[in-house]
């Protein structure tokens, strides 16, 4: 067996919203008649904990096709290893391809990479299933949990996520550690684990240094320990006597409680603590040490939000094990692992433990008595194997009021204070207790999973401080899909959005636009650009097309939409690529739009095609429709319910509720739509209209936009750009498949003119049948042509396209052979056509190089203006 190419959906997709990984199983190595399914699938399930089922929405059992049951069983182990390692997801899909030895294969990950290694050992365990060989399945499952441990998101950051998750806030990981976005552009915020964007750089300098953080605390009254910095072992011991045993010693800029050694009460331990804590840092405090227990509060926005009563690392005795024994049985907890990637830290014996034992009178190897407690260190620090308590309800008001006031004058909008007290619900005053130091960028592990006692909410409490009640750190984002229209759409939505004040970011087969700036070229409509456009801060909405590649690729670039418009659903464009190659198959892709739409949004879905209006039913929010017939059937339908419709009527733009009623614009007054003439371009005024009203957009402003929108080459290149020359018009357009080709000929039918010409060619892509229908066309449309093959073929032979589209145009009833006109390059092309060129003529220019099209007959009209001049003197 072997699998194909996998590529990591990672966002809404074909198969599901969340985030898979597609690939394909071959089993054409595989001798399915010798092998035993039956015995295969039940250790398979043996291992799987009898689990059968793909997925919660899929029904169990087991399919008949040998090969696709291998298929199936290998989703679910996949499925099965993730889970056991940690990472528990639940979605699995098979399906049948072209080839009978070949499936499909889509398998839920939470980590990319591990969902990956899941995958390739779960092929690894199924062939050794197949031939009867062990596997080391627990071994295996190990490797993807230190993998998964060794990626996620810690508790800390994953906190945060899941809390701005469960606001509907959506987030994206920027980097391979702990930076996160939460929101879109300029609605965002950013967190690197307990940091956020509103934390101050100058408040985490002080309270780095900790002997200034003591200082400006006793400043104002809150207690703190008395202590100096010390320069050596000599000089740290020369402090601890005159501080008075029992001493701390730490680091001064240290944090996570690296490098701290407490209730130290001789030379030797302080000497060794300051070894110890020289490591972690060049300068270093003894302090008094403070007798009680030590407490972790954690304060957010300037209120107490949590507090834990935190435990040294220790093991009990049980009259038989060494300390070493005890420890790593300690170590096996599934709770306790590295890199803050578990509720607890392992234990360590490193020279500091050593010293700890010491001083009970004991070492790694001695064997303490039945219930015996020996500490593996002083300090109290989950990251060194600490344990924690939650007692947040037994907190004093005095003493939380002084851990604010110590935050406040550090200036933290998230801290961990560090207090050692007897008894945290009595003021510190009473007791002796004392501030210890003030943390930036607290660990939360302590309050999310305690040792004992309640996990506090402190990830919604974070998220509270940057996104107030309400706000779900959304922008406006509307997603144009479809056929044809879409470019057009898109530019004329964000021009909408733009006459409304706000900062637009657009995604396109253009570039990557913030209002009229590009600051990105080539086609831009696939999810890397509308990540691009969302992670922007200065967007105050974003206008995304949204291109069947892009989604077959990766899926979308963002989780949900507020409106999602799908113009139409033609056949003959980009069929037989990527596994589709029906036209049903195509609008699936382009539903995962739709399926999008948040539950308050809209899908605007075009009444007069009805693959758009099937996609309906699979809409999560509501539903708005247009046509440009009123006595559209699904129009009336949907309006007797109280539906919203856009249609045309009187030449006027219209919009309905219900009984309600009101024009939006007069299509005399729309440029794009010349006048009302030209079909294709008032659906596509319809549709962003329409979308404009389900944001709340006034008609007023609507009908400003559409009448301001210019369709000039620099504002839509290559969307039927018209223009003027000496009596003739060209139209400059993008148009590349047999939808666009009829709908330009019936505008042209509305145009006068004397002669058509058009230079054009068709994309190597395409399939045979397409390239032959759309030269069908231009031969029934069309008086002269200049055809040409560009220099890219994508994947044809040379004169290859030329010949498929001599067979259509030889089908044609109206272009004569002789008025075809053959060369090579679109350049060489497109000015033959215009040399050809007379008034009265329409000549269509498809434009496959847009930029360089468009610059090109800018530059030649002039010359060949100033020929005719030249030549009639």
């Amino acid at each position: 067996m072997e699998l194909g190419k996998t590529k990591a959906l990672r966002g809404p997709n074909i198969w599901s919203q969340k985030t898979v990984l597609e690939t394909v199983l071959d089993v054409s190595d595989v001798d399915l008649a010798a092998i035993n399914l039956e015995i295969i699938q039940e250790r398979a399930v043996e291992f799987l904990n009898g689990s059968t089922a793909l997925s919660d929405e899929e029904e169990s059992g087991w399919t008949f096709n040998p090969g696709l049951a291998l298929t199936e069983l290998l989703v679910r182990i996949a499925i099965e290893l993730q889970t056991q390692a940690g990472s528990n997801v639940t979605i699995g899909r098979v399906a049948e391809t072209k080839s009978p030895d070949q499936f499909q294969v889509v398998v839920q990950y939470r980590e990319e990479p591990v969902g990956r290694l899941a995958l390739q050992v779960a092929i690894e365990f199924l062939s050794a299933l197949i031939h009867d060989l062990p596997f080391d399945v627990t071994s295996k499952i190990g490797e993807i949990r230190s993998l998964d441990q060794q990626i996620r998101l810690g508790p800390s950051t994953g906190a945060i996520v899941r809390a701005a998750w469960a606001r509907g806030i959506p987030a994206r990981r920027l980097n391979d550690r702990s930076l996160v976005q939460l929101g879109y552009g300029s609605k965002q915020h950013r967190i690197l684990a307990a940091e956020t964007d509103k934390t101050s750089a100058v408040a985490e300098s002080i309270v780095q240094d900790k002997e200034l953080t003591k200082n400006l605390l006793a400043a104002i009254g809150v207690p703190v320990p008395n202590g100096r910095p010390v320069t050596s072992a000599e000089d740290a011991w020369e402090a601890a006597q005159e501080i008075g045993m029992p001493v701390v010693i730490k680091p001064q800029d240290g944090n996570q409680g690296r490098g701290v050694a407490v209730n130290l009460t001789s030379r030797e331990h302080v000497m060794a603590a300051f070894k110890a804590a020289s490591v972690e840092g060049s300068e270093i405090l003894c302090e008094k040490f403070a007798p009680g227990s030590d407490y972790r509060l954690l304060v957010i926005g300037y209120k107490l939000v949590a507090a834990s009563r935190r435990e040294p690392p220790q093991v009990m005795g049980d009259g038989r094990h060494s300390i070493e024994q005890l420890v790593t049985e300690a170590n096996k907890d599934p709770r306790r692992g590295e890199d803050h990637a578990t509720s607890l830290s392992k234990l360590r014996l490193d020279e500091i433990a050593c010293g700890v034992l010491a001083e009970q009178g004991l070492t790694v190897e001695s064997i303490p008595a039945a219930g015996q407690i020996v500490l593996i260190r002083r300090n109290a620090n989950l990251s060194t194997g600490g344990s924690a308590t939650d007692v947040t309800d037994l907190v004093h008001p005095e003493v939380a009021a002084r851990v604010v006031e110590g935050v406040r004058m550090v200036g933290l909008d998230i801290a961990g204070v560090d207090v050692v007290c007897l008894d945290i619900s009595r003021p510190l005053e009473q007791q002796g207790g004392v501030i210890v130091e003030i943390n930036a960028a607290p660990g939360l592990r302590m309050h999310l999973e305690p040792s004992y006692g309640k996990g506090r909410p402190v990830g919604e409490a974070i998220v509270g401080t940057m996104f107030e009640e309400g706000n779900d750190g959304r922008i406006p984002l509307i997603a144009v899909s479809g056929t044809n229209g879409k470019t057009t759409t898109t530019r004329l939505m964000a021009h909408i959005l733009r006459s409304l004040g706000k900062r637009v970011g657009m995604t396109c087969t253009d570039g990557v636009y913030i209002d009229d700036r590009r600051v990105d070229t080539g086609d831009c409509s696939g999810p890397k650009s509308a990540r691009t456009v969302l992670a922007n801060p200065v967007v105050e909405a974003a206008v995304l097309e949204t291109a069947r590649g892009g989604i077959l690729r990766e899926g979308l670039g963002f989780d949900q939409c507020n409106v999602a418009i799908l113009t139409n659903i033609a056949d003959g464009d980009h069929l037989g690529l990527n596994g589709i190659d029906t036209v049903e198959q195509l609008a699936r892709v382009k539903r995962v739009c739709v399926e999008a739409v948040a539950p308050s949004g809209y899908a605007v879905l075009n009444a007069d095609d009805p693959l758009t209006v099937a996609m309906a039913e699979y809409c999560p929010g509501k539903v708005l429709y247009f046509s440009q017939s009123i006595d559209n059937p699904v129009l009336a339908a949907h309006r007797a319910k109280g539906g919203k419709i856009v249609y045309v009527q009187n030449n006027c733009i219209m919009a309905s509720e219900g009984s309600w009623e009101a024009r939006i614009a007069l299509l005399d007054s729309v440029p794009l739509t010349f006048g009302g003439l030209i079909g294709f371009q008032v659906e596509n005024a319809m549709a962003a209209a329409a979308a404009a009203w389900t944001l709340g957009v006034p008609f007023e402003m609507i009908r400003h936009a559409l009448e301001s929108f210019v369709n000039d080459p620099q504002k839509v290149p290559a969307r039927f750009n018209v223009v003027q020359f000496r009596g003739s018009t060209i139209v400059i357009d993008y148009g590349h498949n047999s939808a666009a080709l009829v709908a330009l000929c019936e505008a042209f039918d509305k145009m006068p003119h004397e002669r058509r010409l058009i230079v054009y060619t068709a994309a190597g892509d395409r399939r045979d049948e397409d390239i032959v229908r759309q030269a069908e066309l231009i031969g029934n449309a069309f008086d002269e042509m200049v055809l040409y093959e560009d220099q890219c073929r994508r994947g044809r032979a040379d004169g290859e396209v030329i010949s498929l589209m001599r067979q259509g145009l030889a089908m044609g009833k109206r272009l004569r052979s002789e008025r075809i006109h053959e060369t090579r390059g679109e350049m060489v092309a497109i000015e033959m056509t215009l040399r050809r060129m007379h008034p009265g003529d329409l000549v269509l220019i498809q434009a496959d190089q847009v930029e360089e099209a468009i610059t090109f007959v800018q530059q030649l009209l002039p010359k060949l203006a100033a020929e005719h001049m030249a030549a009639t003197r």
